[in-house]
């Protein structure tokens, strides 16, 4: 199989996997108990925290363990307009965007639903969010800004420091979805200026059910999980000691490719963007030209299905997808093409090609070899089926 659905997850790396191990046997102790066993679990979650501050240019005191990246979105911004309501006696106004994972979008439309106003912003045609966009928005009762650092679907890079930096001006908490960018582009969080980040163990060759929101040190954040005292009395339950311990390894392995993995991946990325331009007709690149993920090529196929066009590649070894995988199961188009300005028949052409550590040179032969003649074949079926009925 060749696997091109990196966005969607990634395969747990063996050294990850082996840095866990002994957390799903020998040592096996909650981190919150006082005896050996215990701390033995304490200092490797501790461990972890320090490796991912590290990382992120974070105090380790700053970093929250969370079950992933959905779990860290709704922290973050339930959190923080409840946290600011509870302050200030009134909710605050909260800005973000049309094409943000539904961990956010369906955050906001919830905190709506509780008397929150929510300003959602549209995207231009390369899904990108203007920094005077935001600017525009701000009213006197602003308090939280969401904006996700690259897109999920079309791997549009977001303006985030810009943004960071208007923020931090007007003091307004800034929360940035980070699941996909992490691994792939710089994460600084003082360099980009955010209060509040998320991300997630799986999508960086960690494992599923583990993921972490960073919290500048001073932003007040309301729990939206109680019933104990752990992760800085932000988040209740007993640690997940080896997905922790995991996501640790996975960030380190990350930080070690840090310059040489994206750069890689850069020109697999754009081999394929220009080998399906050149040879599938009526095929559009979505999303940023220039200012997208290194590993992400995202198009729509005119006069195409999506969904046929997946099996079809499934049938021929190859794993894709038509964009966010947790709205694969959906029959509607995505919400982020859609907000670009694409019509419902254009977003249901969806392609969304992502690479990762295992795919190479000839993974993109392979897939310039077949997705040619399978858009024709299932053009033709298109017009004799169409002609059939008479349309």
């Amino acid at each position: 199989m060749i696997y091109l659905d990196h966005a969607a997850t990634t395969r747990l790396d063996p050294e990850v996997l082996a840095e866990m191990m002994p957390y799903l046997g020998d040592y096996y102790g909650n981190a919150s108990s006082i005896y050996a066993l215990g701390r033995e679990s304490r200092k490797a979650v501790e461990t972890a925290r320090e490796l991912l501050a590290a990382f992120l240019n974070a105090r380790p005191k700053e970093i929250v363990f969370t079950s992933g990246g959905s779990e860290s979105d709704n922290l973050a911004l339930r959190g923080a307009a409840w946290g600011l309501r509870l302050r200030t006696g009134e909710p605050p106004h909260v800005i973000t965007s049309q094409v943000e994972h539904h961990a956010v979008l369906f955050t906001c439309q919830a905190l709506e639903k509780q008397g929150f106003p929510v300003t959602y912003l549209a995207p231009d045609r390369d899904g990108r969010i203007a920094v005077e966009q935001v600017a525009e928005a701000i009213t006197d009762r602003t308090g939280l800004i969401s904006l996700m650092h690259a897109n999920n679907e079309v791997g549009t890079i977001q303006p985030i420091a810009e943004v960071g930096a208007l923020a931090r001006e007007r003091g307004i908490l800034f929360h940035t979805d980070a699941v996909q960018s992490v691994g792939l582009l710089p994460v600084d969080v003082r360099a980009l200026r955010v209060d509040l980040l998320s991300l997630s163990g799986h999508k960086i060759y960690g494992p599923k059910g583990v993921g972490a929101l960073y919290v500048r040190t001073g932003v007040r954040l309301a729990p939206q999980v109680t019933g104990g005292d752990q992760e800085f009395n932000r988040r209740a339950g007993t640690e997940n000691v080896p997905g922790i311990v995991g996501l640790g390894k996975a960030v380190e392995r990350v930080y070690r490719e840090r310059e040489s993995e994206p750069e890689r991946l850069r020109g697999l990325r754009d081999r394929l963007i220009q080998g399906i331009l050149a040879s599938v007709p009526e095929c559009e690149l979505t999303g940023h030209p220039t200012e997208r993920l290194p590993n992400n090529a995202s198009f729509i196929f005119h006069g195409i299905e999506g969904e046929p066009l997946l099996l079809n590649l499934d049938i021929q070894g190859i794993a894709a997808s038509s964009g966010s995988a947790c709205a694969s199961g959906s029959v509607e188009p995505s919400h982020v093409l859609l907000a670009m300005g694409y019509s419902h028949a254009e977003a249901h052409g969806a392609l969304r090609l992502t690479l990762g550590r295992e795919n190479g040179e000839a993974d993109v032969d392979a897939v310039l070899a077949v997705l040619p003649g399978l858009a024709a074949s299932l053009r033709g079926l298109r017009r004799d089926a169409s002609a059939a009925v008479g349309v």
